[in-house]
Order: C-alpha cells, then sequence, then structure tokens
C-alpha cells in the first residue's frame, strides 16, 4: 500500500522526472552566474578554468554511485544520517542529522534574504523591506508543502523545467552574439605559488556550486521503485547540472573579455548587457530569483526528512515523524522553516556567519556518507546491496579523501569557523547524553 496515515508512513509517489527535477533544482543556483567572476580573477586562462568544472563534475558522478549504493541498501528518508546511523551508531547519526538539518534551516535562511533582495531590485517598492519579504516567502512555501507531496514533486518539476530552460536560452544567446570574449585572447593566467593558489580557491567555489548533487537520495523512501528510476534520475540529473554548468562558463568567456569577467559579480548579467543593453540585466535578476525559488522549494522538501527519520528512530522528538493526510512531513516542516524564519529575525549579519559554518557541515556530510559505504561493506557484508560503488574500495576512497581535503580547505578559509564547530560537536554531544541516549539495559536487549 503506497499510501499509508495510519502509521505515519511517507508515501511512495516519486519517480525518474522528480529525481531529476530535484537534483537541477537543488544544485543550480546563483553561484553559477556570480562564480564565472572570481574564478576568472584567480586563474584568467579560460581552458584551465572549464578543466576545473568538469574536474569536479566528475567528483559528483563519482559519488553518485557511492551515494547510490547506500541509498539503495539502506533506503530511509534524510540520506546522510540514515548513513551514519547505521554504520557509525546513534551519536553520530544525531551529530549528522541535525548537523544536516541545521545546515538547510541557515541556507533557507540566507537564501531566502537573497531572493528578497532580487525581488527589491525587480520591484522596489520592496526593497527596504526584505526581512519581511523573506519570511513571506517561507511562509507561503510552507502553506503549500502542507498540500502533500504530490504537489511539492510537481512543483518542483515545473520549478526546474523552467530553470533548464532558461539556461539554455541564455547559452544560445551567448553563443550566437557573442564574439570570442577571453578565449581569443593570449592566457594571462599567473605562473608557481599564486596560480596553485587561484586553483584552489576556485575549485572550493567550484564544489560549492555543485553542491546538491545528492539531493534526490534524501527521497529514497518515497520513490515508488527506488532501484530501478534512482539511477536514471541521479545520473541525469547530475550529468545535466555538469552540462549547464561547463556550456555557461563557456558562454559567459565566449561573451565578456578578461578584463571585464574578472571585476565581474554578476558575470552572467554583464554578459546579457554587453550584448543586448543596459535594460536586458533585469532579466537575469528574475531568472536569479526564480532559481532561488526553486532552490527554497527543494529545501524546505527535504530538510524536514532528515527530522521525520531521526524522529521514527527515538533521535529526536516523536511528533516530527507525523505524517499528514496528504504525505507531507507536517510538523517536521512547522519546525524547519519556523527556525528559518527565527533566524532571519537575528539579522543578516548572523545568517552570514551561520552559512560559512553551515558549508563545513555539509562538506562533513560528505565524508560521513563515503566513509559510512567503506565501514558497511566491512560491518555488513551480507547487506542487500541492489546496486554496488564503482571500483570499490578506490573510488569511495578517492572521494573520502578529496572530501577531506576540501574540508580542510573551508577551515582555511574560514579559520574562525572551527570553533563553532567544536562547540556545536560538544553542545549536541551533551543533548544526545540527557535526551536521546538509550540506557545501556535497553542497547543489551537489541
Amino acid at each position: 500500500m503506497s499510501k499509508n496515515k495510519a502509521t505515519n508512513q511517507l508515501w511512495k509517489v516519486l519517480g525518474t522526472g522528480f529525481g531529476v527535477a530535484v537534483t537541477l533544482g537543488g544544485t543550480v543556483g546563483t553561484g553559477i552566474l556570480r562564480k564565472p567572476g572570481p574564478i576568472a580573477d584567480q586563474i584568467a586562462n579560460p581552458f584551465l578554468i572549464i578543466t576545473l568544472w568538469i574536474l569536479v563534475a566528475a567528483y559528483a558522478l563519482l559519488g553518485i554511485s557511492t551515494v547510490l549504493e547506500l541509498s539503495l541498501s539502506i533506503p530511509k528518508a534524510g540520506a546522510w544520517y540514515g548513513y551514519a546511523e547505521r554504520a557509525f551508531g546513534r551519536y553520530i547519526g544525531f551529530l549528522v542529522g541535525v548537523s544536516s538539518w541545521l545546515g538547510t534551516v541557515t541556507a533557507l535562511a540566507f537564501g531566502s534574504y537573497t531572493f528578497s533582495e532580487y525581488v527589491g531590485i525587480l520591484f522596489p517598492f520592496f526593497e527596504d523591506a526584505e526581512n519581511y519579504v523573506a519570511i513571506g516567502t517561507l511562509a507561503l512555501l510552507w502553506f503549500f508543502h502542507q498540500l502533500g507531496v504530490v504537489m511539492a514533486g510537481k512543483s518542483q518539476e515545473w520549478l526546474s523545467g523552467i530553470k533548464a530552460v532558461a539556461l539554455l536560452g541564455f547559452i544560445i544567446l551567448c553563443l550566437m552574439y557573442g564574439s570570442g570574449g577571453m578565449w581569443h585572447e593570449p592566457s594571462a593566467s599567473p605562473k608557481g605559488l599564486p596560480l596553485w593558489s587561484g586553483i584552489m580557491t576556485a575549485l572550493l567555489s567550484i564544489f560549492y556550486a555543485f553542491d546538491g548533487w545528492h539531493t534526490a537520495a534524501y527521497f529514497t523512501e518515497e520513490n515508488a521503485n527506488p532501484v530501478n528510476s534512482m539511477p536514471k534520475s541521479m545520473y541525469i540529473g547530475v550529468i545535466s547540472v555538469a552540462s549547464i554548468y561547463v556550456l555557461i562558463n563557456i558562454s559567459i568567456l565566449y561573451v565578456l573579455p578578461l578584463e571585464d569577467v574578472r571585476h565581474s559579480k554578476l558575470a552572467a548579467a554583464d554578459a546579457i548587457t554587453l550584448l543586448f543593453g543596459q535594460n536586458t540585466g533585469k532579466w537575469i535578476t528574475a531568472f536569479l530569483a526564480i532559481s532561488i525559488f526553486g532552490i527554497l522549494n527543494t529545501q524546505v522538501m527535504f530538510a524536514p526528512r532528515v527530522l521525520y527519520s531521526m524522529s521514527r528512530d527515538g533521535l529526536f522528538w516523536k511528533k516530527a515523524s507525523e505524517v499528514n493526510a496528504l504525505g507531507s512531513p507536517s510538523f517536521a516542516t512547522h519546525l524547519t522553516v519556523g527556525m528559518s524564519c527565527l533566524l532571519l529575525l537575528f539579522g543578516k549579519n548572523l545568517n552570514e556567519r551561520l552559512s560559512d559554518i553551515a558549508t563545513f557541515f555539509f562538506v562533513a556530510s560528505y565524508i560521513s556518507g563515503f566513509s559510512s559505504l567503506l565501514r558497511l561493506r566491512q560491518t555488513e557484508p551480507q547487506l542487500l546491496r541492489p546496486y554496488r560503488a564503482w571500483a570499490y574500495p578506490y573510488v569511495p576512497s578517492l572521494l573520502l579523501f578529496i572530501s577531506i581535503l576540501f574540508l580542510a580547505g573551508t577551515l582555511v578559509q574560514n579559520p574562525s569557523s572551527g570553533i563553532y564547530v567544536l562547540l556545536f560537536i560538544g553542545g549536541t554531544y551533551a543533548l544526545y547524553r540527557s535526551l536521546f541516549q538509550k540506557p545501556k539495559q535497553q542497547d543489551s536487549l537489541k
């Protein structure tokens, strides 16, 4: 039975189209339109820039094979939380789950504020009401997601489709009307240590732009036929994202010369403005607003699944496992949106700081996932694995190593975040011990 209200089970109604849409919706955001400028300033070589984007795309593609093994052998809502809890026990699961959820809550707050800034540009009436617009946006999404998983899934497909068509249109216009840009200029990239430093900075930026490649794994439990549809949806989704990213970079660099692109804060808007005049830049602003709204829609959908799964396992308050009559984890959605609204009331500066810390935990989640696969292969060799990661143990080990390097890079870029991370770990441990740790006599009866 796919719809079970009595036992608070999620509905198994999602399919391949949703998986592709949620990958696009959860990954493609403002980064791809903003990052080309700072990256070109660091490297100044279009061939090297495209190579770096392809390398990180390969990382995401290899990561899909690892996540597929985990998601199809442990088909639980919540992705990284479920894998870590199964592989390393309840506290590590609790830590990964809480950090994953809070990271998304922070991203929701920061993203909704950014969305409100773009609304203010498009409609000056809202220019000085960013917080109200941001909270109103989250309230609208909250209301919409009370209407059920089917409606939410269809909306994600539509938003992702609009986003993909707009990006393809941008690519075609740039390639049709551009005159060569950086591609026709001699390379001006730095040499020696400055070049390697620029490459590392660029890789971190590209890595963050690809964050979200695993989003479909949050919904494995709700997939009608995950063994058949999940591999198709996740690979198609990541290949689509990677293709769009590479083509957008090629297009922007084909329009803008180096001196223009390296000083650009929003390279896509500058490219369209150069080609078609000053008034056309607002079209990019409108697209950015739609793109952010699509990501917010995805986050409001997947973040509650983490709390739902934790609650069902006794690692969060029981009420968060409630599923409403239309298949949505209702109370977990209330908590997710409510916490994001609360963060907005504290202002943009706090959210920027929390966003930096959240980046650390997003990368740490990757590490927990790749580590979980390696550990579960050792501790549970008989676990049913409908899909197996490529070239085990080499690919998961390589991905783990690369993720650790990226994690170190986040600390180098934001060294002050380290103390907050330690405080967070200490706080979650105390919370776990006081509220959710099972007594030893219960553990012995498992």
